[in-house]
């Protein structure tokens, strides 16, 4: 009953054991288990290249981490202007990076546009000391509109940078719902498309507390260690991270996972699209649904204890409705019932 956010959910049955078993024992301190070691190794398995893997506990780390590796203190980062490393970070990015300056840039659906990054990098001044300089541009994966960026989008907006010397940065938080409904391979949409860092998402999908930052310019990678020390991210009992990706990775529980949370979405969509008045704000291409409902069937679908957030504001009728690797299917037909059943009767009154 509760479409707030897949942070609401608890953690996969696979991971939750996995974890049981780490517990067993004695390990190695710092990441030099066995474990952290089969992570990267599945990572590299599954982007087809070679690559260097750093667990952390959480998103904002992740993100904030990872950009500190490409963007230096007079640098300027380029990223959407809904972004959760704009909107929702609190300044890590900016700390982390010693001060650099965020640039947000709008674009439809919650995606930059490679002909927008052009022409922000064209007036970026380059080489003039008394404006920051382009360093990195962070695309969202799935969006926080809930789409997600085609190969092709990726990789024209990586052509646009390079020129500049701009690298490219991914916040994967729903990676893996983003990649289930693309239906391409993991290289495809990253390394091969030009992205050079990726944060790669694990707790909105399964996991209690664990993410990766997946550098593939492995150039990069020994400042990261140093980097993910003086920040507070490098556990001395790595392994109960890397337990969670270990078994986040195992069969394709990852994609299984988003695979299952993305049709909810979609299965929500389809029968709220079907109400009187309903009208979804952007396509349905990941976990997140952006819906304008009568306020009628707002206030019943409160009424009836459904959970979720009013998007624009307590006085705006557009909901984000999120699904996750355990919404039920029964929880979502009770929620387009209810959302029906409210909207008749006030279409009714009104005749």
């Amino acid at each position: 009953m509760n479409f707030c956010s897949d942070n609401v959910t608890g953690a996969s049955p696979e991971i939750l054991e996995a974890l049981t078993r780490a517990n067993a024992g004695t390990r190695p301190s710092y990441g030099e288990d066995d474990q952290t070691a089969r992570v990267e190794a599945k990572l590299k398995e599954i982007f087809e290249t070679d690559l260097a893997a750093f667990p952390v506990a959480t998103g904002t780390a992740a993100n904030a981490l990872g950009l500190s590796l490409i963007t230096p203190p007079y640098g300027a980062l380029y990223c959407h202007r809904d972004a959760h490393v704009a909107v929702d970070e609190c300044g890590a990015p900016e700390l982390y990076t010693g001060g650099a300056k965020l640039v947000d840039l709008p674009g439809e659906h919650g995606k930059l546009s490679a002909a927008d990054i052009d022409a922000a990098l064209a007036a970026s001044h380059k080489g003039v000391v008394h404006h920051v300089q382009a360093a990195s541009i962070s695309l969202t994966q799935a969006t926080e509109s809930g789409t997600s960026y085609r190969p092709a989008e990726v990789a024209a907006i990586a052509a646009a940078a390079r020129p500049y010397g701009v690298k490219l940065h991914m916040d994967g938080a729903r990676f893996a719902n983003a990649l289930a409904f693309l239906k391409v391979s993991p290289a495809e949409i990253t390394w091969r498309a030009g992205i050079d860092i990726l944060s790669f998402g694990a707790t909105k999908n399964g996991a209690l507390a664990a993410e990766a930052v997946v550098i593939f310019d492995k150039a990069l990678a020994a400042e990261f260690a140093f980097r993910r020390k003086r920040g507070g991210h490098l556990f001395s009992k790595m392994r109960f991270l890397s337990a969670q990706l270990d078994a986040y990775l195992e069969g394709g529980l990852w994609l299984k996972n988003a695979r299952h949370a993305n049709a909810m979405a979609q299965r929500l969509a389809e029968g709220l699209g079907r109400i009187k008045g309903a009208r979804l704000a952007h396509p349905v291409e990941a976990n997140e649904i952006f819906v304008d409902l009568p306020e009628h069937a707002i206030r019943g679908l409160q009424a009836d204890g459904f959970q979720f957030h009013r998007w624009l504001g307590e006085d705006k009728t557009q909901l984000r409705l999120v699904t996750g690797f355990d919404t039920k299917e029964a929880d979502v037909a009770a929620f387009i019932a209810s959302a029906e059943r409210h909207a008749a009767r006030a279409n009714e009154k009104v005749a």
